[in-house]
């Protein structure tokens, strides 16, 4: 596609063919920042691209700012939870604003998120760093004296994650001090949160100029295992109470443009709890599914609302109306398999029969031996669907975890 010179010149940190495909057909000038290994694949598709290797930020970190200033790129956009930070460092540069840096470190830690969101009056539920098993079994026993159990009666479980990976990554669930015997000391420190018993479900929000643009909720069926766009009727009644949500996080981490991704609970009775947020696309598959309903490009989406010189208006014409402008619900499984050894691959009939069915990802299985899963794993792969009717594939999604894929 052509490109505009007086638009954004965008850099995408981090390895994305669905990103770069959307760039390539999109109105702005793109380059690629991803590791070396990419560099044969760039150079053969004609893919504009910068090598570096995202390791821990150093003495040299400034370098890719400094390249890419050079080139004149106004913003870069992180790809993937890892290349948050560097996004931070090095569109403070770009833009000479030096408090993005400090603010996409908020957005990369889990334990100062939570405290910046309890400063901003957002509510959370209790949480503590660990930096040994033993502050993991004090921390257990505190919650649940909070809880007032009495002995014999089960602990409330509580949540182990790590503090700067993606979402599932490391996410542990304890509930007695024999499990926490189990954590492998490199994965110290952590942090650790008292479970919430609710509704968890995921928030896609575009930010442009301070204000929310497009607002998408997710709908978890099974955390780790299927979510479906838009939500269920039920879920978008509270849409002015997650807007109002989303508008104090804006406040809270004084965030400008970009895509945030969080996540909430809503308890029975109607309080609404923040989980996390990531400055960067969800897990998932949420962008393709956004885009199978919608008919929006979300990483273009993205790239609109990072580009410092997008006006209020493009960014008008470019989203559809919530809710009103879907056609249908698209979701996806991720399949793990159910069998501890497999030797193929076998989508069951009533899927593939199923008119909601779509396509799927899977591929045989390499090895015969299914790793034992420790937290939450990843999935072996994707299947996608798409329909007419929220509580029909909110049915369908959840029948999904009873079957075979690997026998």
């Amino acid at each position: 596609m052509k490109k505009d010179p007086n638009k954004g010149y965008i850099a995408l940190l981090g390895w994305s063919l669905n990103a770069i495909e959307a760039a390539e057909n999109f109105d702005r000038r793109y380059v690629v920042v991803a590791p070396d290994w990419a560099e044969e694949y760039c150079q053969k598709h004609d893919i504009p691209y910068v090598s570096w290797n995202f390791e821990r930020l150093n003495d040299r970190s400034m370098e890719i700012a400094e390249t890419l200033k050079e080139m004149g790129v106004d913003v870069a956009i992180p790809m993937f939870e890892e290349t948050v930070e560097w996004a931070g460092a090095i569109n403070s540069l770009l833009l000479d604003n030096p408090r993005l840096y400090g603010q996409s470190l908020l957005l990369r830690d889990k334990a100062l998120m939570k405290r910046r969101a309890q400063l901003g009056g957002i509510r959370v539920g209790i949480f503590e760093e660990a930096h040994d098993k033993g502050d993991v079994i004090r921390f257990l026993k505190r919650v649940n004296q909070t809880l007032l159990k009495l002995d014999g009666d089960p602990n409330d479980p509580i949540h182990l994650k790590a503090f700067d990976k993606a979402g599932c990554l490391g996410h542990r669930v304890i509930r007695t001090p024999d499990e926490v015997d189990t954590i492998p000391d490199e994965e110290f420190p952590v942090l650790m949160e008292s479970h919430l018993d609710g509704w968890e479900f995921a928030v896609e929000a575009w930010i442009h100029n301070g204000k929310i643009a497009f607002l998408n909720i997710s709908e978890y069926v099974t955390l780790g295992y299927s979510v479906f766009v838009p939500a269920s009727p039920e879920l978008e009644s509270y849409r002015p109470q997650i807007t109002a949500q989303i508008e104090k996080l804006i406040k809270a981490f004084d965030i400008e443009f970009g895509l945030i991704h969080p996540e909430y609970f809503v308890t029975s009775d109607g309080e609404m709890y923040f989980g996390e947020v990531a400055y960067r696309p969800p897990g998932f598959k949420v962008f393709e599914l956004l885009e199978r309903v919608y008919g929006f490009n979300a990483y273009q989406a993205s790239m609109l609302v990072f580009d410092p010189k997008t006006s209020a208006d493009e960014v008008k014409a470019f989203f559809p109306k919530e809710i009103e402008d879907a056609d249908g619900y698209a979701g996806c499984f991720g399949v793990y398999p159910r069998r501890r050894v497999v030797s193929k691959l076998e989508i069951p009939e009533e899927v593939e029969d199923d008119p909601y069915f779509e396509s799927h990802e899977l591929t045989p299985p390499i090895e015969e031996t299914v790793t034992k899963r420790t937290a939450f794993g990843t999935h072996w792969g994707l299947i996608y669907f798409k329909g007419d009717e929220a509580a029909r594939m909110k049915e369908l999604l959840k029948h999904m975890e009873e079957l075979d894929f690997y026998v």
